[in-house]
């Protein structure tokens, strides 16, 4: 066992530049030999970055990990400005308050009934797309209007306003793509938009998440409060179509870089959501572990103790490739008979959109590779542009033809 007080030099985190999906091997060699390691990142305090499976699980839902105490602390970042507090800087059982509010428009049941649809959008997307031509943009002209779309409709956002919403929302998740004061400025326009849209709903009821919302606000002020209503609004708005609108690229670059897979599925489009699961498993999306979640008592996390007050990071994109877990765990292997991927996080925090990300993206693959069966990339791979300065990793554009 070591301790707090036999405390190892900081290595520098993150591991280097982000190479395109892959995962840094440095992850690999730290959950063999030093499952709990000592970073430093360009700002913030230093911090245990935790690799293994077991491991990052215990941070993200042990109650004596908690996301709270980061707030008034110099949280380990990789970006300058502090995060915003809102429900991703709560713990139970005032997250669980928000959180309740908005589960039930996310149950696997209420989703199914927005598969319809969802379809009826992908369909849309594609024939607009043909008719333009090929080779065609399919991070503008599918990937982006696909859950935004949804998400949309669900929330009750007029899709007009797209352009708008969409600009504002990088300042969620970016690190260096934008300046602290455009972050501030991008959020305000963000939050200011919303406040608007509640603003409607008082004057006229709507039948959407966002008038549910309000009503729950209006009908009892102690379920939330107005800043919260807001926070939330925007929230949901942003991480609604945000990790969506990366995550399909993601997808659809894996499959045309992996002919092999690719083609399993369109002999087999039964295997596709099991393939939307090993993908979210075997994509590191985040750039870097972020949010760390702070000690509250002294705990033996693995061989180490960390001491009360310390933060921890989880790295979700190394626990999701632990041998001990996943057998073969560097290959896309869509027959996996257990895949308990971490890929929407888990605990308290797990992804309330969980769900409905799935059901876009098994609708979004199934109908792109059914449709366009000689789907292939209409560059060179190296050619292909990435985002950067964000908390994801990304395509810019993802030129395609068929």
């Amino acid at each position: 066992m070591s301790t707090g007080s036999e405390v190892m030099a900081a290595r520098t985190y993150p591991f280097g530049d982000p190479d395109r999906l892959n995962l840094n091997p440095l992850y690999e060699q730290l959950r063999r030999s030093e499952p709990l390691t000592r970073v430093r990142l360009p700002y913030g305090e230093e911090a245990w970055l935790a690799t293994r499976y077991d491991d990052v699980r215990m941070v993200l839902g042990d109650a004596r990990f908690s996301r709270a105490a980061s707030v008034g602390r110099d949280e380990p970042r990789t970006h300058p400005h502090q995060g915003e507090s809102g429900m991703l800087a709560m713990d139970p059982p005032e997250h669980t308050r928000l959180r309740k509010l908005i589960a039930k428009a996310f149950t696997a049941r209420r989703v199914e009934t927005l598969r319809p649809r969802t379809q009826e959008i992908a369909n849309q997307l594609l024939d607009d797309m043909e008719r333009l031509g090929s080779p065609a943009d399919l991070v503008e002209h599918f990937a982006t209007p696909l859950p935004v779309t949804v998400i949309c409709e669900l929330l009750g956002v007029p899709f007009a306003d797209r352009d708008r919403f969409q600009l504002w929302s990088e300042a969620i998740i970016s690190t260096t793509s934008l300046t602290p004061q455009q972050i501030m400025e991008y959020l305000g326009n963000l939050h200011a938009y919303i406040a608007g849209l509640i603003a409607q709903r008082r004057v006229q009821e709507t039948d959407d998440l966002l008038g549910a919302m309000v009503k729950a606000r209006d009908e009892d002020e102690d379920r939330l409060t107005e800043a919260e209503l807001v926070q939330l609004s925007a929230g949901l708005l942003a991480a609604g179509h945000e990790t969506t609108v990366t995550q399909l690229p993601n997808f659809v670059y894996v499959l045309l870089t992996n002919p092999d897979r690719l083609a399993e599925l369109r002999a087999d489009p039964a295997l596709i959501p099991a393939a939307v699961d090993e993908l979210m498993r075997y994509i590191p999306l985040g750039t870097a572990a972020a949010f760390a979640r702070y000690a509250t008592e002294d705990v033996m996390l693995g061989d180490v103790l960390v001491r009360a007050g310390e933060p921890v990071l989880g790295a979700l994109a190394s626990a999701n490739r632990d041998e001990k877990v996943f057998d073969h765990p560097d290959e896309l292997d869509f027959h996996r008979e257990s895949n308990p991927h971490i890929g929407f996080g888990h605990g308290p925090h797990h992804c309330v959109g969980a769900q409905l990300a799935r059901m876009e993206l098994q609708v979004a693959l199934h109908t792109l590779i059914t449709r366009f069966p000689k789907l292939e990339l209409a560059v060179a791979e190296e050619q292909l542009p990435w985002k950067k300065g964000m908390l994801v990793r990304g395509l810019k554009e993802l030129p395609v033809r068929w």
